[in-house]
C-alpha cells in the first residue's frame, strides 16, 4: 500500500507516520506534503498513491483547494482538529474522518475501510475482465484536435501543436505559429491521448511538444527553466522531482 500525507505539522505527520508503520509495516509512505502548493504539484506530477491522509487547515490555505485543482482518484481520509468540515469531506473521495489526536485505534479502523472498499473494487474490476481481453487495443493517440474559429469548426492536426496551456481553469491550444485556441480538455485527459514521445507534462499548467522546446536553464532548488517558441507570458518551469525525465524525454 502506498501512502502519501498531507500535514504541515512536523510532529503529526511523523505521528501519524508512525501509527501506519506500526499497523501496516508492508506500507509505503511515498511522501509527506506541507502545504497546499507543493501536494497540488505532488499529485499531478506523480503516480496516484493508494490512499491519501490529508488534514485540512494547512500553512497556505484549506487543503479542499487541493481537490478543485487537481483530480484525486485514490481515496482519502481527512485529519483534523475541528469536526465542522465532516460534509465537505465527503464530497472528495473521503472514506473517514478522523479527529486530532489521531489515535492508533482510528487509524486502524480507517484502514480497514479503505482495504475492504480496495477489495470490493478488485472483484469488480476482475468481472469485468472478461469483456476486455478479447477486445483488440485501440490507438489512444490523438491525431488532430476541433477547435471553434468564429462560427466555423477547423481541425488542428497534432503536429501543428507547440503546447498546450492551462491558465485560470482554461486549457489553450498554441500552435508553432503562435495561434490561440480554447479546448475542452484537461491536461490530465490530453496526458493520456497524446503521444509521450512527442508530449511532456513539464507541470500542473503546460504539457509541451518536443520541438516547442528551445532552450532549458537550470532553475533554484534543481527545477529547470524552459524557454519555448512561442514564447508564453508566465514563467514555466520542469519540477526537480520531473527533472532528469524530463532530460532524458528530451535526450540531453
Amino acid at each position: 500500500m502506498k501512502i502519501a500525507i498531507i500535514e504541515d505539522e512536523d510532529i503529526a505527520a511523523e505521528a501519524l507516520g508512525a501509527i501506519i508503520e506500526k499497523l501496516r509495516p508492508q506500507a509505503e509512505v511515498l511522501a509527506i506534503l506541507p502545504s497546499v502548493e507543493e501536494a497540488v504539484e505532488w499529485l499531478t506530477l506523480q503516480p496516484s498513491p493508494d490512499l491519501l491522509f490529508c488534514d485540512i487547515h494547512l500553512s497556505d490555505g484549506n487543503s479542499f483547494e487541493i481537490f478543485r485543482q487537481v483530480e484525486v482518484k485514490c481515496s482519502v481520509i481527512f485529519t483534523t482538529a475541528y469536526n465542522q468540515y465532516a460534509i465537505e469531506a465527503f464530497k472528495v473521495n473521503s472514506i473517514d474522518y478522523l479527529l486530532k489526536p489521531i489515535k492508533p485505534v482510528d487509524v486502524a479502523k480507517a484502514l480497514k475501510k479503505h482495504e475492504e472498499l480496495q477489495h470490493q473494487a478488485l472483484t469488480q474490476q476482475l468481472s469485468n475482465l472478461n469483456q476486455l481481453v478479447q477486445q483488440p487495443s485501440q490507438q489512444q493517440n490523438r491525431s488532430r484536435f476541433l477547435v471553434k474559429i468564429g462560427q466555423s469548426i477547423k481541425a488542428v492536426p497534432v503536429e501543428e501543436v507547440a503546447y498546450f496551456l492551462a491558465e485560470e481553469g482554461v486549457v489553450f491550444l498554441v500552435t508553432h505559429a503562435g495561434k490561440r485556441h480554447i479546448i475542452n480538455y484537461t491536461l490530465d485527459l490530453l496526458e493520456e491521448q497524446l503521444n509521450s514521445s512527442d508530449f511532456f507534462r513539464a507541470n500542473r499548467h503546460l504539457m509541451v511538444h518536443i520541438n516547442a522546446v528551445q532552450e532549458v536553464k537550470p532553475y533554484f532548488k534543481g527545477r529547470l527553466a524552459l524557454e519555448l517558441h512561442p514564447k508564453v507570458n508566465s514563467e514555466q518551469t520542469v519540477s526537480s522531482s520531473r527533472a532528469a525525465d524530463f532530460k532524458q524525454w528530451l535526450d540531453l
